[in-house]
């Protein structure tokens, strides 16, 4: 980036604050938590080589030298046969390798190929096809599109924001904990990762807004939210959102007692807390659990003990405040109530035990299952592009993001467009 860039947008407000160290950034080199549910698909390809021949006459030559071609079955025959393929078809598998395994070990080769072929950002290509497939409620192809994109292009904000929303869509229609805790999990860091990247993109921080409030994370809902009033030029969506922040005014100062009852500080959690159990939060049982914590470490045993029994009545089985009673009944000598609460206790951690031994046994039957069977249409998702002179600039203001080089400037738009919309092309 250029310093008149860096100093435009730091001008503006929206340098970045937080840069990852590639290793988490960068889809080929961080953990991949879903990755297993899409490597079913690598069963429909073999792998062939390229011919001397063909070498000699690629620009690429020396680069596919030794390096697996994906064909899928029907392909090869058509391969071996020398009638040729498009390698634009070529470019379509080695996109499903590797977005279904960014880890597969010549991921990068393919990478160098396919940039060496084609001057242009082939990531786009892939990054449509993508929203082509979460069109038609194709998930898994949409997701395995996005994922090839970053491949080519780790920080591109269409296929950052096209990623962590799939993932989003994926999580949210499934039943299975072990899929949901995955889709969750990479949906809400790719979401946030896309905030860091492209702070000045507003789209992100709005669905990474509901991220957090639907994790009962207030406080970050409400930064989150902040930023995209920031940035947002949809009069629509700010409207819903200042009515969110609205709706979430109380729950923050909740959040903030809860906080501060967990840093030792008592007296103040009790000040923010009291008030709500004359509001429509006096049935949330964490509120009386969290001034039960703050009454018996400020000596109010009574109070302390009538709020962790109003925290029964809303939630029987919760086990730390059952742990918090026979702690104060300890103290006190009161052996009925000892009793009383340990045989509880045990029975529900008993009861638990054979149900989570079952649980987990159903939801590890159930993830395999995902894990080798290709999953039903979903509904379909349109995933917009809002506001696009602000991604684009955004775009611009990305530290990481190459410059372009002189081939690609001089690439006529027409030539551009076109082998763009041909990418994924079905033959």
């Amino acid at each position: 980036m250029s310093k008149e860039k860096k100093n435009l947008a730091q001008a503006m407000g929206i340098a970045r604050t937080v840069v990852r160290p590639r290793e988490e950034s960068d889809i080929q080199l961080r953990e991949d938590r879903i990755g297993k549910y899409f490597r079913k698909y690598l069963n429909k390809f073999v792998f062939a080589e390229f011919s001397e021949e063909f070498m000699k006459h690629s620009k690429a030559g020396e680069l596919m030298r030794g390096v697996p071609i994906p064909l899928r079955k029907k392909e090869i025959k058509e391969f071996a046969g020398g009638a040729g393929i498009d390698m634009l078809v070529l470019a379509e598998n080695m996109a499903w390798v590797m977005g279904c395994d960014p880890h597969f070990k010549h991921t990068k080769d393919y990478v160098a190929i396919l940039k060496k072929l084609y001057n242009y950002k082939l990531y786009e290509g892939m990054m449509k096809e993508g929203r082509d497939a979460a069109e038609r409620g194709d998930m898994d192809n949409a997701c395995i599109h996005f994922r090839a994109s970053l491949c080519m292009q780790y920080n591109y904000l269409h296929s950052m924001y096209s990623y962590a929303r799939a993932c989003r869509v994926m999580y949210m229609n499934s039943h299975n904990e072990e899929y949901v805790g995955r889709f969750k999990a990479e949906s809400l860091d790719w979401f946030e990762l896309l905030t860091e990247t492209h702070p000045r993109f507003a789209q992100g921080y709005y669905y990474l807004g509901y991220t957090y409030l639907n994790m009962g994370l207030y406080s970050k809902a409400d930064l989150a939210w902040r930023e995209f009033l920031r940035f947002s030029r949809n009069g629509k969506n700010k409207k819903e959102i200042r009515n969110r922040i609205n709706q979430i005014s109380e729950p923050i100062q909740i959040e903030k007692g809860y906080n501060e009852i967990l840093a030792g500080r008592y007296e103040s959690g009790i000040k923010l807390l009291e008030p709500f159990l004359s509001s429509r939060f006096n049935d949330w049982w964490p509120l009386y659990y969290y001034l039960g914590i703050g009454y018996e470490m400020t000596g109010k045993r009574a109070d302390a003990v009538s709020a962790f029994r109003k925290v029964l009545q809303i939630n029987g089985s919760h086990l730390d405040t059952m742990k918090e009673l026979i702690a104060i009944y300890e103290e006190e000598g009161d052996r009925e109530n000892i009793k009383k609460y340990k045989n509880k206790i045990e029975l529900i951690e008993n009861t638990m035990k054979e149900e989570q031994e079952q649980h987990i046994k159903e939801i590890k039957e159930e993830d395999e299952k995902l894990q080798t069977q290709e999953p039903a249409l979903m509904e379909p998702e349109h995933i917009e592009i809002e506001e696009a002179d602000e991604v684009k600039k955004a775009s611009e203001y990305s530290e990481d993001e190459p410059l372009e080089t002189d081939s690609e400037a001089e690439e006529k738009p027409e030539e551009r467009k076109t082998i763009v919309k041909r990418f994924g092309k079905k033959n």
